[in-house]
C-alpha cells in the first residue's frame, strides 16, 4: 500500500512539473535540412531510369534447383491444390448446367457408367483422383513442418521429398484398389 502511494505520488510530480531532462530533449535531437528540386517530367524520367539501373535484379525461377522445387513437392503442392479447386468448380458448374443442356449427371447414371467400366480402368481412374489427394494431404503436413522451421536443410528437403513421393504413390494405390 505504501509503495503504491509512493509510485502514484511520483507520477503526479512528474506530470505536474516535467524535469529539466525533458526540456533538453529537443536540443539533443538531430535535424536534417533538405531541399527539393522541381524537375521537368523528362528529368524525372531520366532520374528514375538512373535509379532503376542501380537496383538489384529479382531472381527468377531459373535459379532454383528443380529437385527441390518441382520434385521436392513445392510446385506439385500448388498444382494438386489448384487442380482440385478447378475440378470442384467444373463439377459444380456441370451439375448445375446439366438439366439445361440435357446431360444426365444424377448419381444413378454416374454409378451405372462407372460400373460398366473394366476393373483396370476403374482402378486407374480412381488412382488419378486418389494420388493427388494423398500427395496434397501429406505434403501439406510437410509444408506445415517447414513453416515451423523443422527439416529445412537442403539434404532433409531432398530426402523427405522422395519419402513423401513414395508414400503418396503407395497411399494412392491403396485408395484406388483396396477401398
Amino acid at each position: 500500500m505504501i509503495a503504491q502511494r509512493a509510485g502514484t505520488t511520483a507520477l503526479r510530480r512528474v506530470a505536474a512539473a516535467p524535469s529539466s531532462v525533458f526540456k533538453l530533449a529537443p536540443l539533443a535531437m538531430q535535424t536534417r535540412t533538405f531541399q527539393t528540386d522541381k524537375l521537368t517530367p523528362a528529368e524525372a524520367s531520366a532520374l528514375l531510369a538512373q535509379q532503376r539501373l542501380k537496383r538489384p535484379v529479382s531472381p527468377h525461377l531459373e535459379i532454383y534447383d528443380p529437385k527441390q522445387t518441382w520434385f521436392g513437392g513445392s510446385a506439385w503442392q500448388r498444382i494438386t491444390g489448384a487442380s482440385f479447386s478447378g475440378a470442384l468448380y467444373a463439377s459444380a458448374v456441370a451439375y448445375l448446367a446439366a438439366p439445361l443442356v440435357g446431360w444426365h449427371l444424377e448419381s444413378a447414371s454416374l454409378v451405372a457408367a462407372a460400373a460398366a467400366l473394366p476393373v483396370a480402368i476403374k482402378g486407374g481412374l480412381k488412382f488419378l483422383v486418389a494420388w493427388p489427394f494423398v500427395f496434397h494431404a501429406i505434403n501439406g503436413v510437410r509444408h506445415l513442418a517447414f513453416d515451423l522451421g523443422i527439416g529445412f536443410t537442403r539434404a532433409t528437403i531432398i530426402k523427405t521429398g522422395w519419402y513423401f513421393w513414395g508414400a503418396s504413390i503407395v497411399g494412392g494405390l491403396y485408395l484406388a484398389f483396396f477401398m
